[in-house]
């Protein structure tokens, strides 16, 4: 009977085990330097996306940070 009771146990164990992996997270991080978030900056001023006053804003709030 011993036997039996073992092999339910590992049966259990293993099955409990299968599910450990399917809850997968996924973090992504995004490093970009002071240097390119300047250089996007530029890009969005020229092309009119931003008003020079917001360029003006971000570029010194980056700085700040940078």
């Amino acid at each position: 009977m011993k036997p039996i009771l073992l092999v339910t146990v590992i049966a259990c164990f293993s099955v409990s085990l299968v599910g450990c992996g399917k809850g997968s997270t996924t973090t992504n991080v995004h490093t970009t330097t002071t240097g390119q978030q300047l250089t996007d900056l530029q890009a969005a001023l020229d092309n009119g996306v931003i008003t020079q006053a917001e360029f003006d804003k971000k570029r010194k709030q980056i700085l700040k940070n940078g």
